[in-house]
């Protein structure tokens, strides 16, 4: 194995932050090129395009690339399984931290997307920066034309994440919620899984990144609501000098409310979508149409997260009789029930 991993990603990536500052806390050497540098040129590319890019040996020992944090996450674990980990030893805790892992990934990065392309103070300041990370040095009409092209290109695509007139309220409301529910978290807790993090801490981070430090109508609906959790994202960054207890996660017999609270806000908003999104995608139907919130939400059906639904089900039936027993006791009442029924 190399003495150290190379990662392609980008500052205004949310999921390379969230990667990059794993590799950190888990004290991973690596190194990290920025997109579109000069140095990622000859470097192994994936088959589609996303980010972050990590090069790793595969079975043959070729270096590729590879894409998607969560299954990342995972083979990392294996691979240095000397490092401290981020995924509890306890099976149930562990699907509880990936739960939430899903739901800061996949609807947490609505909020995202929605704030950073639907307001213009936001606008202008992506359109501005984004097009200059990849190439600092690039002329400044080559920059301004870059952003102004791909601003276009991003307000074309909300419809991806659903983020349109019709929904916006919905994806407005749950960030301010899930601000002061991870809020009173860390007012009792160091990390949302405990006195040590758990991946589920940083998807929330990767995507808070953005939220609270980069795009200015969300920083400041989060510097006047919770400046504890523009705080935390802060630190978070960087964990490499923290220790940490083998025992610090969250045990079966303390799950504390605060935590249930934000599996319940996970059950509000995130798991309408996805049950709607799958029948959708069985359905071959053209929009997702379902209430979120009391409010009617539509959007084109998404595949990936159908695949994001079929793996926590698959997760949930890989756990020991007793394991699901103990999580469908914790997501009682939560919504999140309702995907493993």
């Amino acid at each position: 194995m190399a003495k150290h991993l190379t990662m392609v990603g980008a500052v205004g990536s949310p999921y390379s932050r969230k990667l990059r500052a794993v590799l950190r806390y888990r004290r991973i050497p690596y190194l990290w090129v920025h997109q579109g540098a000069a140095e990622a040129r000859d470097l192994p590319r994936p088959k589609v395009e996303l980010l972050p890019q990590l090069l790793l040996d595969d079975a043959d020992g070729k270096v590729v690339a590879r894409t998607d944090t969560t299954p990342l996450i995972r083979e990392l674990e294996t691979r240095y399984a000397d490092a401290r980990s981020v995924v509890p030893d306890d099976p149930a805790i562990a699907f509880l931290d990936a739960l939430l892992e899903d739901y800061g990934d996949e609807w947490l990065t609505k909020c995202m997307f929605h704030f950073r392309w639907a307001f213009a103070p936001d606008i202008a300041k992506a359109a501005s920066i984004l097009p200059r990370w990849f190439r600092t040095d690039q002329a400044e009409e080559v920059a301004l034309a870059a952003g102004e092209q791909f601003s276009k290109r991003q307000i074309e695509r909300l419809w991806v994440v659903g983020s349109n007139e019709t929904t916006a309220s919905v994806i407005e409301d749950s960030y301010a919620r899930i601000l002061q529910l991870l809020d009173a978290r860390l007012t009792e807790s160091r990390f949302v899984m405990g006195a040590r993090p758990g991946a589920a801490d940083f998807a929330l981070y990767g995507q808070l990144t953005q939220l609270t430090g980069f795009d200015p109508t969300p920083a400041a609906i989060a510097l006047q609501t919770a400046p504890r959790v523009v705080a935390w994202v802060d630190v978070v960054d960087e964990l490499s000098g923290v220790e940490v207890a083998p025992a610090g996660w969250i045990a079966r017999d303390s799950i504390p409310d605060t935590l249930v609270a934000l599996l319940r806000e996970a059950g509000r908003v995130y798991v309408p979508f996805l049950l709607a999104n799958a029948a959708a995608l069985a359905n071959g139907a053209e929009a997702v149409d379902c209430e979120i919130d009391g409010k009617h939400w539509t959007q084109k059906p998404f595949p990936y997260q159908g695949k994001c639904l079929q793996w926590l089900r698959r997760d949930y039936a890989s756990l020991s009789q007793e394991d699901r027993g103990f999580v469908d006791s914790v997501l009682a009442g939560t919504g999140c029930e309702a995907l493993f029924l």
